[in-house]
């Protein structure tokens, strides 16, 4: 059985996906960009400003579902560019429980919306 996890903390999906979805004791976020949520735009100030948002948007859709950054056992950083991998790296440990969890870290082409970067993550539903 699986279960719809939705806040108004984050930002809505743009398009046919769910913020997250609770499973089997688990939960699987959508990838977060750095969107604020109250005016649907990119943080301004570059990666680390578009990763303290994205970070932000997961813990708000991790809380909404009874997880939390210290319950993540696995995420998935996608990077625009991967010369900005120190950056996202010294805001990532601001939120990081230790010890942290699995995490994979991956250049793409593109992000939607012009993002920088694109987190998820899967957690233990506390």
């Amino acid at each position: 059985m699986r279960e719809v996890v939705s806040t108004d903390k984050a930002p809505a999906a743009v398009g046919a996906y769910s913020q997250a979805i609770k499973a089997n004791g688990f939960v699987f976020t959508a990838g977060q960009l750095g969107l604020d949520p109250a005016t649907g735009k990119l943080a301004e100030g570059g990666i680390e400003a578009q990763t303290r948002q994205a970070l932000k948007n997961l813990g708000a859709i991790l809380e909404a579902a009874g997880a939390s950054f210290g319950t993540v056992v696995k995420v998935t950083v996608f990077l625009h560019n991967i010369d900005d991998f120190a950056a996202m790296n010294r805001v990532y440990k601001e939120c990081c429980a230790d010890p942290p969890p699995a995490r994979s870290a991956i250049a793409v082409r593109d992000l939607p919306l012009g993002g920088l970067v694109e987190i998820e993550a899967m957690a233990l539903i506390a």
